[in-house]
């Protein structure tokens, strides 16, 4: 399984960026959809996680400004990150826990990372 992450870039404080990740390869069923981050010379944290019933949860340094979404038919998730701070500063990885035959067990997956800069 394959995942692709888009939208990274360079915005403002107070600005908003969108993230995608869409899935490639055999899916029998995606169980837990996220995303994880890194900034420089820190280790990798968890941003947001979306489970298939829809069940979200956040770190609470994101709460209220980042949504999670995913879309079940399309295997892909999203997140939208608005009020955007310095601190938000880092590469981006989405997963996803998936199974790849009925009844399989969880296998996680990452994303190869995008970027995103806030800036000052």
């Amino acid at each position: 399984v394959q995942l692709q992450a888009s939208g990274g870039g360079l915005v403002q404080t107070g600005g908003s960026l969108s993230l995608s990740c869409t899935t490639s390869g055999t899916i029998s069923r995606i169980n837990v959809m996220g995303w994880y981050r890194q900034a420089p010379g820190k280790q990798r944290e968890m941003v947001a996680y979306i489970r298939d019933n829809g069940i979200t949860r956040y770190d609470q340094s994101v709460e209220g400004r980042f949504t999670i979404s995913r879309d079940n038919a399309r295997n892909s998730v999203h997140l939208q990150m608005d009020s955007l701070k310095p601190d938000d500063t880092a590469v981006y990885f989405c997963t996803a826990d998936v199974q790849t035959s009925p009844g399989g067990g969880n296998v996680r997956s990452w994303g190869q990372g995008t970027l995103v800069t806030v800036s000052s």
